[in-house]
């Protein structure tokens, strides 16, 4: 009887990780075959397999509108304000893990709260803040909003990341006569690189994918992020679906790839956070 509950729960759980692996990768298999069938081929039917693997929708995507133009406005704009957001918020975690000062907890309450504003009661302020800044229709003012929102989440991430790591090796560093800074940045951040690495994808993903701001606080095609191209496209491939496939999947390349590069950092700061407590 134990040995029939045991199998019967393999399988219940076997099944459950096939649901979770058709749920979350079918739509993605689905659009990347899109991508190289023939518009005819996906009237006739949408979920067949491709005659051929054509590249005509990616070339006639290219040439319509400025995708690498929108590819490279949303590079710079993910990786700088990544970048910016990590550095900085990797300091502030630090201090709020391991040091005692006034207004800590009223800090940590303002971030929690912020957590439970709703994204899009955020836009007509930022706006009227940015039009008085005159950094509507720049990418420094995107890269400022999405470091902005990105702030509360990696703070998260990163000050649990730094209590779980032993006081025990700053005290060593300090005993040897480091200072905060070096033990900082040659200690405790190369062991938090896990919670590093997971805070910087997360964040790069939301920047990536972001569509709402980008499409408010942006008026040209020359600041345009990729998410808004796809907005262009379904407009533009109303009856070339094949072309705006193409478009989805160049959109949806780099945050996979992205998670792929650090998807060991990601997985280890999960089970380190598991292992905790």
């Amino acid at each position: 009887m134990k040995q029939i509950k045991q199998i019967a729960g393999k399988a219940l759980a076997g099944l459950f990780l096939i649901y979770v692996v058709v749920v979350c990768l079918g739509p993605l298999i689905w659009v990347f075959f899109q991508a190289f069938k023939t518009n005819k081929e996906i009237l006739i039917s949408a979920f067949a397999l491709p005659k051929a693997f054509r590249l005509d929708g990616f070339r006639v995507a290219l040439e319509t509108a400025p995708i690498l133009l929108y590819f490279r406005n949303s590079v710079v704009i993910s990786v700088v304000n990544t970048g910016i957001t990590v550095v900085a918020v990797s300091m502030a975690a630090y201090m709020t893990a391991r040091f005692q000062f006034r207004g800590k907890r009223f800090f940590t309450l303002m971030l929690s709260s912020s957590l439970l504003i709703p994204v899009s009661s955020l836009l007509m302020p930022i706006y009227l803040l940015l039009t008085k800044m005159g950094m509507i229709d720049t990418m420094r003012g995107l890269i400022l909003i999405y470091a902005a929102l990105g702030l509360p989440t990696s703070l998260f991430i990163l000050q649990s990341t730094f209590q779980g790591i032993p006081r025990e090796l700053e005290e060593a560093a300090y005993i040897d006569g480091a200072g905060v800074f070096y033990t900082f940045f040659t200690i405790i951040l190369p062991i938090a690189k896990p919670g590093v690495a997971t805070a910087a994808t997360l964040h790069f993903i939301t920047s990536w994918n972001e569509f709402m701001f980008a499409l408010v606080m942006t008026k040209s095609a020359s600041v345009r992020t990729l998410p808004l191209a796809l907005n262009y496209f379904t407009s533009q491939f109303s009856f070339n679906y094949t072309a705006m496939f193409a478009a989805i999947v160049l959109s949806i390349l780099p945050s996979i790839l992205v998670f792929i590069c650090l998807q060991e950092q990601i997985t280890a700061s999960m089970v380190s956070g598991s292992l905790k407590g």
